[in-house]
């Protein structure tokens, strides 16, 4: 008999989780102004993977802008007056096996992101409450839609550019 070969399960270990940048600017503060009106929260999420050096291991960042503005007040310049800007790079270290070779850049732009969000959505939560605002609790991200309509903008990018 013919010994049937199992396929290979993906394994992921996360070796290591940082936070490459943060910057966290209290707008609101630093102009003298009190608000309490309703806020009007902007998220920003790009996504950045790279194979390192070591066979099997990945680095995967999320890069997260958030602008929070007062949808009431005005400021000078006619925009909604800026409460705070949160701007922050995350990242893991990844070992990565039994995942092919022609499914790691979804792998890595999809489930990575996955494992670091909760992460990244506490540290989020701690900055901006200590920045002086309420925590900020992130909505959770759907990077399997992120990644998709990231591919099918790409495509349609190529697209453009072959018919001119």
């Amino acid at each position: 008999m013919a010994e049937e070969k199992q396929p290979v399960q993906p394994n992921t270990k996360v070796l290591a989780q940082f936070i490459r940048d943060l910057s966290f600017e209290n707008i609101l503060a630093q102009r003298g102004l009190d608000s309490n009106s309703a806020p009007d929260v902007k998220v920003r999420v790009n996504l950045d993977a790279k194979k390192r050096k070591t066979e099997s291991q990945y680095e995967v960042l999320i890069k997260l802008s958030v602008d929070s503005s007062a949808k009431s007040e005005k400021a000078n310049d006619g925009d909604d007056a800026k409460l705070f800007i949160l701007e922050i790079e995350y990242g893991g270290i990844f070992e990565i096996t039994g995942v092919p070779e022609d499914q790691i850049h979804p792998y890595l732009m999809i489930e990575c992101p996955r494992i670091l969000f909760p992460y990244l959505r506490r540290i989020v939560g701690d900055v901006t409450r200590d920045g002086g605002f309420p925590p900020l609790n992130l909505e959770q991200i759907n990077f399997l839609a992120l990644y998709q309509n990231e591919i099918a903008r790409r495509q349609a990018e190529a697209e453009k550019a072959t018919k001119n």
